[in-house]
């Protein structure tokens, strides 16, 4: 039965001049897309192997050298050379058993007859040794990211997380102070080969209803009121530590922001330990349902203080 051609460039959909980084893109997205822990089609396990084997090639650049040379009628180069079909009169047949990435078993035919693998001692189309279980070289298995969504409070505090990866239960520990985006290794978690690729956990944080995050500093709107803001007064301001009291300064001005020491996220020791800060922006809520008494007494508070507060803008 004749090996039937790959086209890598198809598979990630990528055109045939596409950059390494182009191409790392392409199969970043499609793994993620067609990762068993994600897809639940039941052809998901065959495509995330076919982007894999498509990006086994492509990401190496002597393998892709020579992939570029070939083409749909690629066994007709090699016919003169002894290769599939030539004078030689051989053909590679798989006989081992199926297998993780490392022995081959998650590739087809094309890249086993291609690349080599197809058995003990055997060379591939290029003259190079095979790599079948017993005379290959060992190939690394590949790296593999996977999304782990926790809260600001969790980001504050540290979580612990079961994850189901495959077959696999993971117990894992996310560190206090952690960022948005940030990576956490877990070394020889990731595809099986040799040696094992790692498993790179993406931390992703929630939003929170009352802060806003800014590297180890955390960001919050404060709701004051007139009188608050005119005469001064102490509020109860909510930080992820516990209520705190705040004094408001009298005479103090809408959107004034007001820093409270330590009161932000943790900072790793790698970054130099300790707790950022939380700055407050005051926000100075308006009465609302004046009476008669009210207005008068708003009136007269005009008339003392009289100035042109847009003198500024003229």
């Amino acid at each position: 039965m004749p090996v039937e051609f790959k086209d890598y460039y198809k598979i990630l959909g990528v055109p045939k001049s596409a950059s390494a980084e182009e191409i790392k893109k392409a199969y970043r997205k499609l793994a993620r897309q067609h990762h068993p822990d994600v897809a639940k089609g039941k052809d998901s396990e065959a495509r995330f192997k076919e982007v894999n084997e498509a990006n086994e090639v492509l990401a190496d650049p002597e393998k892709r050298r020579r992939y570029d040379t070939l083409g749909p009628n690629w066994q007709q180069q090699f016919a003169g050379n002894g290769g599939p079909g030539g004078p030689g009169g051989y053909q590679w047949v798989h006989t081992g058993q199926p297998g993780g990435f490392g022995d081959g078993g998650d590739f087809s035919d094309f890249f086993r007859t291609v690349f080599g693998g197809g058995g003990p001692g055997m060379e591939d189309l290029f003259g190079g040794p095979g790599r079948g279980p017993q005379g290959r070289r060992a190939r690394a298995g590949q790296d593999v990211e996977h999304d782990v969504p926790i809260t600001l409070v969790e980001a504050y505090h540290g979580a612990d997380r079961q994850l189901r990866i495959g077959t696999r239960s993971l117990d894992v520990k996310i560190p206090a102070g952690v960022r948005d985006g940030q990576k956490i290794r877990l070394a020889g978690q990731g595809a099986p080969g040799s040696p094992a690729g790692d498993l790179y956990l993406v931390v992703r944080i929630t939003g929170h209803p009352f802060f806003q995050r800014g590297g180890d500093d955390l960001h919050a709107d404060l709701p004051v009121a007139l009188h608050e803001a005119l005469l001064g007064a102490e509020v109860t301001v909510p930080t992820l530590k516990g209520r705190v009291t705040l004094r408001i300064p009298a005479e103090t001005q809408n959107g004034r922001i007001i820093r409270l020491a330590g009161q932000g996220m943790p900072r790793p020791r790698e970054r130099g330990g300790g707790f950022g800060d939380l700055y407050v922006t005051v926000k100075v809520v308006l009465p609302q349902r004046l009476g008669d008494e009210d207005r008068e007494a708003v009136r007269a508070l005009g008339a003392r203080h009289s100035e042109n507060v847009r003198a500024h803008l003229l």
